[in-house]
């Protein structure tokens, strides 16, 4: 789906008389929600989980968290596997993906994107999921979302929030569920089931939001900031992107100096047809500009079309590495230790 900016604004225009079919559905959507947590019976799945969820419908930057806690966690000698639905994908798995034999028709753009340097499994049901990958030899599974799945004990429950929060944009809207606004559950139901909170940021914001902070201050909160691993290539640049929020890479491309001089905004996830790659190229050539895209994209072009787009690999870096270490030490229990 293609998110609604206004969503993402506190003060949106209408918000306070929203349709009688938003609210209709935002009440049957937050009342399920609710009630599948409350009878959920949380399976241990034969390794510790750490789940990275959020509360919004997309775009607050789970993914590039959970590839830096799979790194930190294989540096300290850990077995790290990750778990994910596959979203995008036709398999339901348990499925070991392997990116020389899958595309993302098989297993979802973000576990392909993610298999290039971790061992991904992708499954709708999540216990099975769990299950391969603690038989596979995983000593701790990082779960990308599913913070609102009851299905899976978790040792450690961090959720993700977008930091940017200038030109009137906030992380939770208006507070609205969806179908009404971006969040899927509300907000102090969320956040109380939470162990901790990392607040993403633009490279180019120093500080995060105080009054942001003083929402989530009931948890420990770390700070990450979203950083391209490399400068965008020299001259004029056509981007595009198919995110949760993917005004958030527009803005990312220039503030790292990228010569952008056209940004094509996608629903998340969409297909990447031959026309629809034609008529960019075309445009690209008139204007004798490059194409840049994320990862994320990148790894949905036909096998044809990779070649002539860059692909823009951004991470999540912690400020204070330490205390992420120290949150991952408390929360694993000592029997899964890495040997010395």
């Amino acid at each position: 789906m293609r998110t609604p900016r206004r969503w993402y604004r506190r003060d949106r225009r209408g918000s306070a008389v929203i349709g009688a079919l938003a609210r209709i559905g935002a009440s049957v959507w937050a009342a399920a929600t609710a009630r599948r947590i409350a009878r959920g019976r949380p399976l241990d799945v034969g390794a510790p989980v750490i789940c990275v969820g959020n509360l919004t419908l997309g775009g607050a930057g789970k993914t590039p968290v959970v590839r830096e806690l799979v790194r930190c966690l294989g540096a300290s000698g850990r077995v790290a596997q990750v778990l994910t639905r596959g979203y995008g994908g036709r398999s339901t798995g348990p499925l070991r993906v392997d990116s020389g034999m899958h595309d993302a028709t098989d297993v979802g753009d973000e576990a392909l994107m993610m298999a290039s340097e971790a061992v991904v499994w992708i499954a709708r049901d999540r216990r099975a999921g769990g299950r391969a990958a603690a038989a596979d030899g995983a000593d701790v599974i990082v779960m990308d979302d599913g913070h609102q799945n009851p299905d899976v004990r978790k040792a450690l429950s961090i959720l993700v929030v977008d930091g940017e929060t200038r030109d009137g944009e906030w992380p939770f809207g208006d507070g609205a569920i969806f179908p009404a606004g971006p969040m899927r559950e509300p907000l102090p139901a969320g956040l109380k089931r939470a162990d901790a909170v990392v607040v993403l940021l633009p490279a180019d914001l120093a500080t995060p939001d105080p009054e942001l902070l003083s929402v989530l201050a009931t948890k420990p909160v770390l700070i990450a900031r979203l950083t391209g691993e490399a400068p965008p290539p020299v001259g004029p640049q056509i981007g595009f992107a198919g995110l949760g929020k993917p005004w958030k890479m527009e803005r990312a491309l220039k503030a790292a100096g990228c010569d952008l001089v056209g940004f094509v905004s996608l629903p998340d996830h969409a297909a990447l047809s031959g026309r629809f790659l034609e008529n960019l190229g075309r445009k690209a050539a008139s204007l004798g500009a490059g194409l840049i895209t994320s990862e994320k994209d990148w790894v949905r072009l036909p096998q044809a079309w990779r070649p002539r787009v860059t692909a823009w690999p951004v991470r999540a870096r912690f400020d204070d590495e330490e205390a992420l270490k120290r949150l991952i030490a408390n929360a694993l229990p000592s029997d899964h230790a890495p040997a010395s």
